[in-house]
């Protein structure tokens, strides 16, 4: 994900052979398992260093210090999550409307909820971040793919889009962050899936151009 990273939270060196992204790897899933028993203020390097396997002097020489280890580890998680939702809407350009909100809430309601913990961890992880570039960057990427994927639909056009688009995305991601907050149990969760599903598609049904009287 090409950010405008913070220069202090810029890490030391990116893996350039396979055995070193094995490493990154690795510390990157200890970084997770830490933030999940210890949370985000009692994790340390030195802690994420003893449970990937690595030296201390291995972890500093990709992170100086926890935040920067942190804004990594977010970068990689979006990244992973907006390929994701570009790949769902890719492969609806040209469907109904019907067919594309039911992709693009599917998926990303699988994103967040396939590691819930990971989730719950990775919010915790970014309260006192400067990630602000990383957001707007992930934004600007899932704006320009789900825009892209309405624009074709077979069976409605928009008159404000951007805008449209954006309340929309405000709703799913908004509804999903939700649910984790309250932590509600599973079956609950599939009931509000379904029902983000049917607001979603009566919200663009509602807003969808309509077609000038004869």
């Amino acid at each position: 994900m090409a950010s405008a990273r913070p220069a202090h939270l810029n890490a030391r060196k990116t893996p350039r052979q396979a055995r070193a992204a094995v490493t990154l790897d690795a510390m990157f899933e200890a970084t997770i398992q830490v933030l999940v028993s210890d949370g985000p203020h009692r994790l340390t390097t030195t802690r994420v260093a003893k449970r990937a396997g690595v030296s201390i002097g291995t972890m500093y020489q990709y992170f100086p210090h926890k935040q920067a280890l942190f804004y990594a580890l977010n970068e990689r998680y979006l990244d992973e999550l907006v390929q994701k939702i570009d790949a769902a809407c890719q492969s609806e350009h040209g469907a109904t409307l019907a067919r594309m909100i039911e992709a693009l809430v599917t998926t990303y309601w699988a994103a967040k909820t396939r590691r819930p913990e990971v989730t719950r961890a990775l919010y915790r992880s970014v309260v006192e971040l400067d990630n602000e570039a990383l957001i707007a960057d992930f934004a600007a990427r899932v704006d320009k793919t789900t825009v892209a994927m309405l624009a074709s639909a077979s069976d409605a056009s928009f008159d404000d889009l951007p805008t449209i688009n954006l309340t929309l995305l405000a709703t799913i991601f908004g509804t999903v962050r939700n649910v984790f907050e309250r932590d509600l149990p599973e079956r609950t969760q599939r009931d509000v899936e379904r029902q983000l599903i049917a607001m979603c598609n009566a919200y663009l049904e509602a807003v969808r151009s309509k077609p000038e009287p004869l």
